[in-house]
């Protein structure tokens, strides 16, 4: 029998004064009303890595330093993800693509779906999101929920997401639950 599945809401960014912690809370308080899984923030400030380290490719799996086990540890009990992205310069945050390199086969066959944010809604950030998970082994869901600064934060700084917002957040919800649960019957 296979257990219920576990998703993260994975945030993002780690700058001073972040939207990510707001947007992920939200994200993860639907996600806990609509249910059929176990939902849990992981936030990639509270595990402070530094610029990648590691001095064998993470393919290999061949962590050497602690920091790097630990958070392989925290990524590897979620069957998919939630991922809450602002968009910086036209990508993603340098934090959150250095915690993703950091590991390889914890991301594998494992679902990913995208929630952004910035003054364009964060579409471009989600579209560099979307090659690294496909090189990561992730399947990323079609749903997305892009968050301009301008509709959905109150003086460009409190978060007040819409009825639109919601309603695709619904819809990501839905679809990372499905995807994850397909994928882990292969992992088993």
């Amino acid at each position: 029998m296979i257990e219920m599945v576990k998703i993260a809401v994975v945030v993002g960014s780690t700058r001073p004064g972040r939207r990510s912690k707001q947007v992920a809370d939200w994200v993860l308080e639907r996600a806990a009303a609509k249910g059929g899984a176990e939902y849990e923030l992981l936030d990639v400030a509270d595990y402070k890595l530094p610029l990648l380290d590691e001095p064998m490719p993470p393919s290999m799996g061949n962590y050497q330093h602690e920091h790097t086990k630990t958070w392989a540890r925290a990524v590897a009990e979620f069957d998919g993800y939630i991922f809450v992205t602002a968009e910086y310069n036209h990508s993603v945050p340098g934090a959150l693509k250095n915690a993703l390199d950091f590991l390889y086969a914890e991301w594998n066959n494992k679902a990913a779906g995208f929630v952004s944010y910035g003054s364009a809604g964060g579409v471009r950030a989600v579209e560099n999101l979307r090659l690294i998970s496909g090189e990561l082994q992730m399947a990323d869901v079609r749903a997305q929920v892009a968050l301009p600064f301008a509709t959905e934060f109150e003086g460009f700084t409190t978060f007040t997401p819409s009825a639109t917002a919601e309603e695709d957040l619904d819809v990501l919800i839905e679809q990372v639950l499905a995807w994850s649960t397909a994928l882990k019957t292969i992992r088993h």
